[in-house]
Formats: structure tokens, C-alpha cells, sequence
């Protein structure tokens, strides 16, 4: 008996491209895109190990625990790094980023996270991205969060190395992501000795056996059920046109914050301001003395599957979480969130 989930044609070269063309049509790049065949943590790891060595200064911006990660890895490196930590309540401005690549002019990489879904900040990276070129540095931007729910354009903003998942605002699979290469970042890993090479980490594989050989012949066997499901999200996304599914995801995440204010009851959002909060997910901020992971527990099994979480580690006495992205990032959604975490409440 056939099943349309294992008795699949092979994936062809040809379409595995036309997926990955798919992809720099919505980054509006003209930059090699190569999709990996792994969750987001794969690119963001090996884009890092291969441009970052002993001679790297970083300026690693922590926003949220993706930052936290991203200065782990640079340091293991062996990389010099600097790091500017703001409150996660907040966003980094593009003043602070001039001002640390101004205290250390010997900085020549920057990484950020553009949305920090875990937190729920959003960074300006077209005004950081003006400074970053300015100074000359590299620039590493994760959009896994952002892509689908804001604009993500790193050719307008100078991003060499832009990292995208599919699993949130573009409403698509988790097992495959996608990063857009500048020629500088190309450059950059050719050069360095301690890029991983012949490995799973390895971006220098894929431009060797792929990129550079007219992507003809594919480097091993595709994901080929999360590529089906790469290209369908984003066959989705075309047919709903990206400004609807931004603007979508934006009159979520001003629901969300407008209807905790009349809520009452002694939420309130996590991010201060409004224009520093990330369409992708609201954070909320547990009353004083309420358990978040509690109320979030007591509003699930009042009405299981909504998108609600408690912040991660440290957080999660005090944070709560409204994911929504993706197929989630509609008004009625948010409300009924709303309407279970004010029941919760009130019990």
C-alpha cells in the first residue's frame, strides 16, 4: 500500500535550487542561499565556526538567550568577544553598537539576533546594519524568529551571513533552515583555517560541492519530507503575499498587548515599549506574586493546544509567552489566549 509521506519520487537537484531560489525571493537577496538539512541551530552554529577563529573581535549583542548561545560559540572559537547585553525588556539601540565598535575599533564581526522570540524584543538591524558596514565588520544575523513576521532583507542592510527557520512566523517545518552568504563571508571562511570542513557544520562543503559546482548534483540525500514542507510554506506565504502575512502577525502582537491592558487583573507586557516589542510573540509579565508556569499550566488544561508557554529558565516564575506565528497570528487566537489566561487568573 502506497502512503503519500514514504513513497515519495526523489528530489532532484533542479527542485532542491528552485526551493532554495524561493528562499532568496523572499529576502529579496541576491546572495548565495544554501538550505541545510537541520533544525536553525545548524546554520547558526556553522555559520559562526566558519568565519570566527583566534583572530576573530566580536561584538556578540545579547538580547535574549540566542545571544547568550552565540557568545559560547565564539568564544570556543577562540575568538575575542566582546559583549553588550541590554535589558530583555528592552531592544539594543544602534548608538550603543556605534559606541562599543568605537571603544574597540579592532572589532571585525557582530553577531545579533534579530527577534528574540524567547524575550520578545525586536532590534532595528537596518540602522545596526548601517554602523556595522561603517565600521567594516562582519555582520551574522539570526531572522529565525523574524522571517515571515517582519521584514528580513539582508542585502539592504549589509547582513553577510543571515540565518532563517521556517518553524515560526513562516508557518513551516523545523527540521530545515536556510542562510543567505555574502561574498565577504565566503571569503572570510575560505581564509580561515578552523572552518569546519568535511562536516555536517560545514557552509564551505556546500559551496565547494554545490554552490560552485552550478548546484547540479546534490552533497548526499535531502530531508526530503521537511524540504516538501519548506517549499509549501513557502508557496503559502506567496499566495497570501509576505506584506499580509507581516501585517497578519503585527495586528496579533498589538492585540495581544491592547487586550492585556484592558485585561487587568495585573499582567502587562514584558517588553516596555511597543515599537521594540517582535510581531513573532508577546511576552507577558506574571502579577506580582503569581507563579507563571502555574497560570500558564492552569489556562492550558482549561483549553489545551493554544499557544501559550512560560518563559524559559531563570524566567519562568515571571514570563509568559503568546506565540503567535505563524497560522497562530490571528485575532481569534489571541483572544481566546487572552480569554484563558484571564480565567486562569481569576481562579
Amino acid at each position: 500500500m502506497t502512503h503519500p509521506f514514504l513513497d515519495l519520487a526523489p528530489l532532484s537537484a533542479a527542485h532542491f535550487a528552485s526551493i532554495e531560489d524561493r528562499v532568496a525571493r523572499l529576502l529579496s537577496t541576491e546572495q548565495d542561499v544554501v538550505i541545510m538539512q537541520g533544525e536553525a541551530l545548524l546554520p547558526l552554529e556553522g555559520a559562526i565556526r566558519g568565519t570566527a577563529g583566534p583572530g576573530t573581535t566580536a561584538l556578540n549583542v545579547i538580547t535574549g538567550p540566542y545571544g547568550q548561545t552565540f557568545g559560547d560559540w565564539l568564544r570556543d572559537c577562540g575568538a575575542t568577544v566582546y559583549d553588550l547585553a541590554v535589558p530583555f525588556h528592552t531592544a539594543v539601540k544602534a548608538a550603543q553598537i556605534r559606541a562599543a565598535l568605537a571603544e574597540h575599533p579592532e572589532i571585525d564581526f557582530v553577531s545579533l539576533v534579530h527577534a528574540e522570540a524567547a524575550t520578545g524584543n525586536t532590534n532595528p538591524v537596518a540602522e545596526i546594519g548601517e554602523a556595522v558596514r561603517e565600521h567594516g565588520a562582519l555582520f551574522y544575523l539570526d531572522a529565525v524568529a523574524s522571517v515571515g513576521a517582519e521584514p528580513v532583507l539582508p542585502d539592504a542592510w549589509g547582513v553577510d551571513l543571515c540565518v532563517i527557520g521556517a518553524q515560526k512566523a513562516m508557518g513551516g517545518p523545523a527540521g530545515v533552515s536556510a542562510v543567505s552568504v555574502s561574498e565577504r563571508a565566503w571569503a572570510r571562511m575560505a581564509a580561515n583555517p578552523n572552518a569546519p570542513r568535511r562536516s555536517y557544520l560545514s557552509l564551505l562543503d556546500w559551496k565547494e560541492r554545490w554552490v560552485d559546482a552550478g548546484r547540479t548534483a546534490l552533497p548526499h540525500a535531502p530531508a526530503q519530507l521537511e524540504m516538501l514542507a519548506l517549499e509549501a510554506c513557502l508557496a503559502r506565504i506567496e499566495t497570501e503575499g509576505p506584506a499580509t502575512v507581516m501585517a497578519r502577525h503585527a495586528s496579533a502582537a498589538a492585540a495581544t498587548r491592547a487586550g492585556v491592558l484592558a485585561l487587568g487583573g495585573g499582567l502587562e507586557p514584558y517588553v516596555y515599549e511597543a515599537s521594540e516589542a517582535a510581531p513573532v510573540a508577546t511576552t507577558l509579565r506574571a502579577p506580582a506574586g503569581v507563579d507563571a508556569s502555574e497560570l500558564v499550566a492552569r489556562a492550558l488544561a482549561a483549553e489545551p493546544g493554544l499557544p501559550l508557554a512560560a518563559g524559559g529558565g531563570v524566567l519562568a516564575k515571571e514570563m509568559i509567552r503568546v506565540n503567535h506565528y505563524g497560522s497562530a497570528a490571528s485575532l481569534a487566537v489571541v483572544g481566546r489566549c487572552l480569554t484563558a489566561l484571564g480565567a486562569a487568573l481569576a481562579a
